[in-house]
């Protein structure tokens, strides 16, 4: 099944808003940068990345790891972690903010609201227009 067609099946909307959540947070997002590429890291260095303790620090990749968003392996006594295949959602999500209208922007940016296309909107405008069915 196409993503578009995917899109309002319950059980699949709830996986993406799981997802979702585990990113909205600043800490775990910047994990999430941090992780991807094919990087992989042990908690302690993304602690100090981060500015955090190593206890906080395992908290967000805990709430990541359970979106499936990271895996962890041990070494000894040292869990490195690595980030699935997040690049995409993670540049998305940049570039779709700076798409949007904010207060530090120009109404003349290019976006959604100024007519100009991009090349993303058909297919995000045929994904709006599909409407869940009754029941």
């Amino acid at each position: 099944m196409d993503v578009q067609g995917e899109a309002w099946d319950t059980d699949a909307a709830e996986r993406v808003v799981a997802v979702l959540k585990a990113v909205a947070d600043p800490s775990r997002y910047r994990l999430l940068w941090a992780l991807s590429g094919g990087r992989e890291l042990p908690v302690t260095a993304l602690a100090e990345l981060l500015g955090a303790h190593v206890a906080a620090t395992s908290q967000h990749l805990a709430r990541l790891r359970a979106a499936g968003l990271v895996e962890a392996r041990r070494e000894g006594t040292r869990i490195f972690y690595r980030a699935a295949e997040v690049r995409g959602l993670l540049e998305e999500a940049t570039r779709t903010v700076h798409r949007l209208p904010g207060p530090d922007r120009d109404d003349d940016t290019p976006g959604p609201r100024d007519g100009r296309a991009t090349a993303e909107q058909p297919a995000r405008a045929a994904l709006l227009r599909r409407r869940p069915a009754a029941g």
